[in-house]
């Protein structure tokens, strides 16, 4: 009888063993799984061997990226970064009364000076417009833009108007044409009376 007891609890041992195992090998299972389901989330959706997206971008959006890489770019005052972006023979014309500025090396300098007054930049886009035609495009937008200058707070909006050409698969501001919107003071009509104080 002790034999068969002992027979019987050598049997339940085993079984206990062999379910331990076999959880113990389903645990391990899943989490591999787990592991596998983490590296495909986190896998990038970046050829590593180009810099090229799986998922090609359209032109208008390769140009929308564009705009907001070289206004990133201004406003922290990379003209490196900015320069990428922007053809060596690019014809400038800002909002001032001046000549148009040719070719990057020129634009940069004048823009290196300009940048250097500035702190605290900011510049917002709106209402962005994008025509792809071939190898050119074109895209215009308006902006608001404020900042310390020299100090002093200043603000400005404006429209910027961009002429890009493809050239070796890649998008360039070709010509950079921006307009500051000029604020007016509402002013009393001719003739009419000035509006009267209060009595106290």
């Amino acid at each position: 009888m002790n034999f068969r007891f002992a027979g019987r609890r050598m049997l339940r041992s085993y079984a206990a063993l062999f379910t331990m195992a076999m959880l113990l090998t389903a645990a391990t299972t899943a989490g591999a799984q787990q592991t596998d389901k983490k590296k495909k989330k986190n896998t990038p959706l970046v050829d590593n061997n180009s810099a090229n997206p799986v998922v090609p971008l359209t032109d208008e959006q390769q140009i929308d990226y564009l705009i907001s890489e070289v206004l990133g770019a201004w406003q922290i005052g990379d003209s490196a970064r900015m320069h990428k972006d922007y053809a060596d023979d690019v014809s400038v014309v800002n909002g001032g009364w001046a000549p148009p500025v040719l070719g990057w090396a020129n634009y940069e300098t004048l823009y290196k000076q300009q940048r250097g007054a500035m702190q605290q930049v900011r510049m917002d886009r709106s209402n962005t417009y994008i025509k792809v035609n071939g190898t050119t495009a074109w895209a215009c937008f308006q902006w608001d833009f404020a900042a310390l200058i020299n100090g002093a707070p200043s603000a400005a909006r404006g429209q910027t108007t961009y002429v890009l050409v493809k050239r070796d698969n890649h998008w360039l501001i070709a010509h950079d044409h921006t307009s500051v919107v000029q604020s007016v003071q509402p002013q009393a009509p001719a003739g009419a009376a000035a509006p009267q104080k209060p009595s106290n």
